[in-house]
Parts: C-alpha cells; structure tokens; sequence
C-alpha cells in the first residue's frame, strides 16, 4: 500500500513524513538512498527492541544495510544526562560518521534523546524518525524539537536537528497498551482544540472506533495532527510566535510532570490531556471562552475514557502554589512571566504572558479540592 506523505517545507532541509501500515518491513528502501555508507547506528528501548527490532534489522539488511542496535532502559527517566551519556558514547564507539544516520526507533523519549545524541555527535549527525507510539507518531517525531529533562524541568537542555526522514508505521500502535495508546491521543485531540474545531469534532464522533483499532481512522488522525504540525513548524520552526500554540495544556503538563517525578504515575500524554483541560478552564474562568469549551473537552476525554483533572492523577500532588512554582520553569518563560495557550473557543487559542495568575491559581486549587 503506498503511503501517505506529508512534507516538511523547511527549503534545503525539507524532508517526508510517512504514515500507512507496514512501513517498518520496507524501512530499508526508504532509507538507502539517505546513506552515504550502507551503514547505520539505531537507538531503541528494550520493550520496543523486544517486539520490533528484528524486523527491522531484517528490512534494512535486505536492503544491504548493515546495522547495529543500543536498547536503552524504557521510561522518562531515561531521558537524562545520563542516558544521553550512554548513547553519545555507544555512538562514537561505534564509529558513527557525520555522514552517517541514527535511527531513533521508539517513542517520544528515544525520539528526542537519539535526536539530541544526533545533534550534537560531531556537531551534528542526521537522524531518521522511526516513532513506535501514537504519540510520537503525531508530535515529538516531527519538527525537530531533541532534547533532555533536568531535574529542574522537563525538556530544559535541546536543540532544534531536524530529521532527514519520519516513518510512522500505524501497525505499530497494535502492540500499544492501552495507556499508553490513550496517552497519544491526548497529543490528537490537542491538534483539533489548538487549530481545527472540524478535527475535534470528528475525533468527537471517530475517536472510540480510534482507539479500538480502526485502521482508516488511525491513519486519519495521524496525518491530520501531522499536517497541522508541519504546516505550523514550516511558517515558525523556532517557536518565535505561531509554533508556540503547540503548547497547548503543555505548561501545566509539564509542572505536573515535574511534580510526579517524570514517573509512570502520568504519561506524557496524560498531563497534556489534564493540561488542555485545565488550559480551557482557564479561559473559561478569565471570560475569554463560553463554558461550553471546557465541558466538552472533558466529556470527550471522559468518552475515551482518559484522565480529565487532577482528580485522575494518582499520589500526592504539591498545592496550587508548589504547581505555580513549576510552572515558572518551564523553558517558555519570558522575564519571570509564565506562557499560557488559551482559548476563545475550541479550535481558536492564542499565547498569552500576561493571564491573571490568580485566576490560575484558583482553577488548580478547585481541582486539587475535587481529589479531596
């Protein structure tokens, strides 16, 4: 079946996203003409290697490339100074070239951290996206965001290192828990309330069949999030302006993030789901959306049956003031002031610095005293 493209227009550094089934077992003839020497480095975790990878190596050697594989411990932890130590060293043993290509083979963790590896190896190897989740198959594979958490906030240490190619191989998301899958979705359904109101009312009609297993919808939503990103990325590859509504639910997400320890107790994905809620909320709560945005967003996460509050979040959380702590951590604060994604209505949001942080502090107290 011949895939569905979506290019990247970024001039000399254009490159394709790729969405249909199968593409993994013909990796190699996507690939090959990428290499200079039939010849590449794959970085993976060890849930992902266990299921996928010797497909993989089998299509690229039948394409005569040879390969080798470093699995690296799965979870968020992972993507840290030390896993980037790990995998830069596993490079450069490796002998890997500038001209060479890693491959980063999972979800969002390896996708950035085997991007920034990529990055800064020999100040700058080119990589290729091959993103095993639903999640990094619509966000963190395409546009070049690589990078590393702190311990001071996520995604603190990075670079912008475009990918020379991205493989999103839906059959893929066959083997996903359904956490992990639902976890994704989070990431669509925030493509439809950032940009596209007609999207977020078709995954309010598609997004069960979705999340059952429904091929066509699958690829559906994943190169409608893709086209959306990539147009976004095109006119704003840096995040000066436009870009910056990407984050939607993402400042709150991350000091959630950061307040569960990076740990299974909240995908990524989740916190995003929690954060655009709380992000409509907001809006809601300063004037600037009727309450009808909000109570739809959390009706259609409660129809998918996904996490939609704070409520949701298993364990202690800090107070309202220890999240607003956080938040002004987050890498997009500008002069001490905290970048928010707001909304005037489902699909309609802007990046606003100057919001009332005492209206935000009051929609997070009100949905810790919802866990009481």
């Amino acid at each position: 079946m011949t895939p569905e493209t979506v290019r990247v227009a970024l001039g000399d550094r254009a490159y394709d996203i790729l969405i249909g089934r199968g593409l993994v077992a013909e990796a190699g003839r996507w690939i090959a003409p990428l290499l200079k020497r039939p010849r590449v480095a794959i970085l993976t975790e060890e849930r992902v290697a266990a299921l996928h990878l010797a497909a993989l190596e089998t299509a690229l050697a039948a394409a005569g490339i040879e390969s080798r594989a470093l699995a690296l411990a799965p979870g968020e932890a992972t993507k840290g100074w030390r896993g980037l130590e790990t995998a830069v060293e596993w490079l450069i043993a490796e002998k890997v070239e500038r001209e060479d290509l890693v491959i980063a083979f999972g979800g969002g963790v390896i996708g950035d951290l085997a991007g920034f590896a990529a990055a800064i190896l020999r100040r700058g190897v080119g990589f290729v996206q091959i993103p095993t989740t639903l999640l990094a198959q619509v966000d963190s594979s395409v546009g070049g965001k690589t990078g590393i958490n702190s311990p001071r906030g996520k995604n603190l240490i990075g670079a912008f290192h475009q990918p020379r190619l991205v493989l999103a191989d839906s059959a893929l998301l066959d083997t996903l828990p359904p956490r992990d899958f639902l976890a994704g979705y989070g990431e669509v359904a925030k493509y439809g309330l950032l940009g596209d109101a007609a999207f977020f009312a078709w995954l309010e009609r598609h997004g069960p069949a979705l999340a059952a297993g429904d091929a066509a919808a699958r690829i559906h939503a994943i190169r409608r999030s893709c086209e959306m990103k990539a147009g976004i990325v095109a006119r704003d590859e840096t995040e000066q302006g436009e870009r910056a509504l990407l984050n939607l639910g993402h400042t709150f997400a991350h000091a959630l993030e950061a307040a569960t320890g990076y740990s299974d107790r909240l995908l990524h994905g989740e916190a995003v789901a929690v954060g655009c809620l709380l992000a409509f909320e907001t809006s809601a709560a300063l004037g600037l959306c009727p309450q009808e945005a909000p109570s739809r967003v959390a009706a259609h996460l409660a129809a998918m049956g996904m996490k939609r509050g704070l409520a949701g979040i298993p364990g202690e959380l800090p107070d309202a003031d220890g999240l607003m702590a956080l938040m002004e951590q987050d890498k997009k604060a500008k002069a001490g002031r905290i970048a928010f994604v707001l909304a005037r209505d489902i699909g309609e949001t802007y990046v606003e610095r100057g919001a009332d942080l005492g209206v935000v502090r009051r929609v997070l107290a009100d949905g810790l005293a919802a866990r009481a």
